[in-house]
């Protein structure tokens, strides 16, 4: 009587009792949940009549359309593995993921086949290539047509739990992508740890501001699904469009990196117009400065969870899950306390912060350890990779990479990438609390902090700060506001006023980038 843990159990029940509402909107076009899983059958008939067949791949290239997210069911349901590929990348990393992965078949938004075409000599595996919109280019398969034309009804194999779901890769900031390999169980477990902590309806409509690609969109492809939820695209996220979109389609939620929440908090009042408010806000991909949770709060009446993990746990591992004594807190200290990373979801797994013995930290707020994992969400490792994967789960915990504390009442919070925390005079500093105290001030708008080399102390805290626009600030007046602070030795040694700051496609800011200027600016 075991019924295998996959998301494609959601596209059952989604089937079986939401079959009249409103599953997809995007732009124009309007799907009921029926129409939608009509559209599933007849695409994953269409990929078995293309020669697709269990454990194969199929890559996709493509931004929150209607057609990317049929892929995260009709690939799945036909026993394929789907591999959803960042579209801003570079035509060189698009042929090394398509290679490194087997895609026998790639399918391509047509803003991208130009990329795709350039590379064909390289990709000798990629044996069908298709265009999901429009006209297709000469050499590709038409999307439509081939849904078109496909048989109605679909019969899908046994499928394991165990079996892979995904490969998703990691954004190879310092070496090449890494595959992570995300199981049917891995995602469902995601999803149903996702609905115990973060509550969804048949009521909701859930705002696509989070690419698809990116660890299978926190996998709310599915968790929406799930409860028979409304799917709203959003082919690209600028502010105005965001605030329009949320107000015309009754939006209710939505993920985004805090970097998208910094774009949206200073989005000017005359161009945002109304905000609809209730909105609920699920944030993570880096810790969200507690400036920007009490903005986001305060001036549109949304609410804010940040949540945390990796593509490699699928991603969710834990949620700062709010107490009822939170409450009582001010504005400013609730915000605080939203920052931090939480405690365990329950169907992740074990969560502990180690030393570098392996043990585990006091939880004093104070020592730092690196956040390591083992459960239900972690990967089966990274493909084609076995000495990645090995040093990635020494020891019998996932490594994560991530510097935290725990604090008294068991919450933990990230202080950086170990490979962010930066030395100073033997002293550790915490880019994210520097850069944390900087957000405060009236005129920044973003921020990040580095280490740079130093003679005397061996490296420094540096930051780059692009101000709000229409507002001034100096060096000093910076440098200033963060000694008042801060311990002075946190405070950036200089201060470099920069446009904008690079970041993946994700909104991670690349720090590795500014670090590479550090001759110029270690000469300041």
């Amino acid at each position: 009587m075991e019924t295998p843990l996959t998301p494609l159990e959601f596209m059952r029940r989604a089937r079986r009792l939401y079959p009249h509402r409103e599953a997809v909107v995007d732009g124009d076009r309007r799907l009921t949940y029926a129409a939608f899983f009509a559209r599933c059958d007849r695409w994953s008939a269409a990929l078995r009549q293309l020669g697709i067949r269990q454990g194969d791949r199929v890559a996709y290239i493509a931004p929150n359309t209607h057609s990317h997210l049929v892929a995260y069911y009709a690939v799945p349901q036909l026993g394929a593995v789907l591999v959803p590929i960042n579209y801003r990348l570079i035509a060189d990393d698009f042929a090394y993921i398509l290679n490194h992965s087997g895609a026998r078949i790639v399918c391509v938004h047509p803003e991208y086949c130009a990329m795709v075409d350039g590379i064909r000599a390289q990709i000798p595996g990629v044996e069908q290539f298709v265009c999901l919109e429009g006209e297709a280019p000469r050499g590709w398969l038409d999307y439509e047509s081939l849904i078109a034309a496909a048989p109605e009804a679909f019969t899908p194999p046994a499928i394991s739990e165990h079996d892979l779901l995904t490969i998703n890769y990691t954004s190879g900031t310092t070496s090449r992508p890494k595959g992570v390999m995300i199981t049917h169980r891995n995602a469902y477990m995601n999803t149903v740890g996702t609905l115990i902590h973060l509550h969804m309806t048949p009521a909701d409509r859930y705002l696509w501001t989070l690419p698809m690609f990116h660890a299978n969109g926190w996998t709310y492809v599915w968790t929406v699904t799930a409860v028979g939820a409304t799917h709203v695209c959003l082919r690209r996220v600028e502010p105005p469009r965001v605030f329009a979109t949320i107000a015309d389609e009754a939006v209710t939620m939505l993920c985004a990196a805090p970097t998208i929440l910094i774009g949206l908090a200073n989005c000017p009042a005359e161009v945002r117009g109304r905000v609809r408010p209730g909105v609920q806000v699920v944030t993570a991909g880096a810790p969200p400065a507690a400036a920007t949770i009490e903005r986001i709060e305060g001036e549109f009446g949304w609410e804010v969870t940040q949540v945390y993990g990796l593509t490699e746990t699928a991603p969710f591992i834990t949620i700062c899950e709010p107490l009822p004594e939170h409450a009582a807190l001010s504005a400013e200290d609730r915000a605080i306390q939203k920052a931090r990373t939480g405690v365990e979801m329950v169907t992740s797994g074990e969560l502990i912060v180690m030393d570098d013995e392996g043990n585990e930290v006091p939880h004093d707020g104070e020592t730092m350890g690196e956040i390591a994992v083992r459960g239900n969400v972690v990967m089966e490792g990274y493909y084609n990779d076995p000495e990645a994967t090995a040093k990635a789960f020494a020891g019998g915990w996932f490594h994560t990479g991530d510097a935290a504390v725990v604090h008294p009442d068991g919450y933990a919070e990230i202080r950086d990438r170990l490979k962010d925390v930066i030395i100073s005079g033997g002293e550790n500093i915490s880019s994210i609390e520097v850069e944390g105290v900087l957000l405060r001030h009236p005129a920044v708008q973003e921020v990040a902090i580095v280490g740079l080399p130093d003679e005397k102390w061996g490296e420094t805290p540096h930051a780059f700060v692009v101000l709000k626009p229409g507002k001034e600030a100096t060096e000093a007046e910076l440098r200033q506001f963060t000694r008042d602070r801060l311990a002075h030795f946190k405070a950036p040694h200089t201060v470099r006023f920069v446009g904008e700051l690079p970041k993946t496609a994700t909104g991670k800011i690349q720090k590795f980038v500014l670090r590479g200027g550090r001759a110029a600016i270690a000469r300041q």
